[in-house]
């Protein structure tokens, strides 16, 4: 099986008032339980705020590190949450991705993991 990772994508801000917080996650939770039910369940996760990420920069081997508090990239959205998926069938990660994008109205991207080109290839070691 492959490996996917699919990211949700958040505008910068507080979400909109009219939003149903309850109701997303609740649809969310519906996607979910389906990629459990499937087995292509690894894992998934929201991500903190924004302005709670830090920075590390260093170029390759070098000694010394640049430890910036915030992201390092200025954006209108950011990586608000993610999750990693497997099967051997792409179109059912993005069927998975395209009903999480409903469920939370949220942009998704979906993207492989490197060294798992072929159907039950573990990934490349780093």
């Amino acid at each position: 099986m492959k490996t996917y990772l699919i990211s949700l994508f958040s505008p910068d801000g507080p979400p909109p008032a009219d939003l149903d917080l309850d109701a997303v996650m609740a649809d969310l939770e519906v996607v979910n339980a389906d990629i459990r039910a499937a087995g292509g369940w690894v894992f998934a996760g929201g991500l903190g705020d924004q302005s709670s990420a830090t920075t590390i920069r260093r170029q390759r081997r070098s000694p010394d590190a640049v430890v910036t508090d915030g992201p390092f990239v200025e954006a209108k959205e950011h990586l608000g949450g993610l999750s990693i998926v497997r099967s051997d069938d792409y179109d059912v990660v993005l069927g998975w991705a395209e009903r999480i994008a409903g469920a939370t109205g949220l942009p998704v991207e979906v993207r492989p993991f490197q060294g798992e080109d072929e159907p039950g290839q573990a990934p490349t070691d780093r």
